[in-house]
């Protein structure tokens, strides 16, 4: 669930967010719609009709999904940072490097699959 809520908050800061691309998280187009449903249901998502396109659904968080959002990230970054407490300075310098990198080229991917 809380990968829809990032993908709609990624996708706010640079353009509008529709099911599809929720469904390039690596779930088919059903599942996708059944995620963000719950998601609505849940209070954390709004969901309005493209202006330029009324085939296609845009997707946002409202203030509640956007905590949630927050949330999970500050939850994530303690759970880092007691993992790498006792790492070398280089080591986790290297290691941001390294996620970073990946998770670029994973979205490139996942950008090119959708």
């Amino acid at each position: 669930m809380f990968g829809v809520l990032d993908a709609i908050d990624a996708r706010d800061r640079d353009r509008a967010c529709a099911v599809s691309d929720v469904a390039a998280l690596g779930v088919d187009q059903p599942r996708a719609s059944r995620l963000v449903l719950r998601a609505k249901e849940e209070g954390w998502i709004t969901r309005r009709t493209d202006p330029s396109d009324a085939r296609r659904t845009l997707l946002s968080l409202t203030e509640e999904g956007q905590e949630q959002v927050n949330r999970a990230h500050r939850f994530r970054q303690e759970v880092f940072a007691r993992v790498m407490e006792e790492w070398p300075d280089a080591d986790r310098t290297e290691f941001t490097r390294l996620i970073t990198a990946f998770v670029n080229s994973l979205a490139e991917v996942a950008t090119d699959a959708g």
